[in-house]
């Protein structure tokens, strides 16, 4: 079927997806811990190193086999090839902007701000742990909140003790600062 009747990805529309996952507001730094900027850089590495290499072989050897149209190793590899293509841009990209600061050299320790760990109650006494990174390196399940979540701006600034007025789509919550840790400096490696 001819493409002009079927809406077909051509494959560029998808390098905005991880763009569009993970964006920042407009005018702000791409702030990083120094964990995530390792941790990005090491998928960077391992994907131009080990994986790219890896599976441009494997395309390379399905093309010496004859017909492509209906090679599955050879189709895969090609999708898979673009896959790995499309994060390497993306993160080359990301790590270009990242503006790495490290928590544990933080001077106002009382206070949240990057990088804290807050311990925090909400008004049904439910307590919450959370660790405000980048926005690369955000794992709400895991407790690492984007430093633009509501929460995490609800909870900038704040100190020990004191009671913060978060605003959800369900209305008001207040939320009882209960600890604030930071790391220790981070060992000096290359950022």
């Amino acid at each position: 079927m001819n493409k002009a009747f079927v809406k077909e990805p051509d494959g560029d529309e998808d390098d905005d997806l991880d763009t569009q996952a993970s964006a920042l507001p407009v005018g702000t730094k791409n702030y990083m811990t120094v964990q995530g900027y390792r941790r990005l850089r090491a998928e960077l590495t391992h994907l131009m190193n080990t994986e790219r290499p890896e599976v441009v072989q494997i395309v390379s050897w399905a093309a010496s086999n004859g017909d492509r149209s209906e090679n599955g190793d050879y189709l895969y590899g090609k999708k898979r090839l673009r896959e790995i293509d499309r994060r390497i841009r993306f993160l080359t990209k990301r790590l270009e902007i990242a503006e790495v600061v490290d928590p544990g050299l933080q001077p106002n320790r009382d206070r949240v701000f990057f990088g804290a760990t807050v311990l925090y109650c909400d008004s049904q006494g439910e307590e919450f742990r959370v660790t405000i990174v980048g926005v690369d390196e955000a794992e709400p399940l895991q407790g690492r909140i984007s430093w633009i979540s509501p929460v995490a701006r609800a909870l900038i600034k704040a100190r020990e003790g004191d009671t913060i007025t978060l605003h959800t789509p369900g209305g008001k919550d207040e939320l009882d600062i209960l600890e604030v840790l930071y790391p220790d400096p981070a060992p000096d490696q290359d950022a």
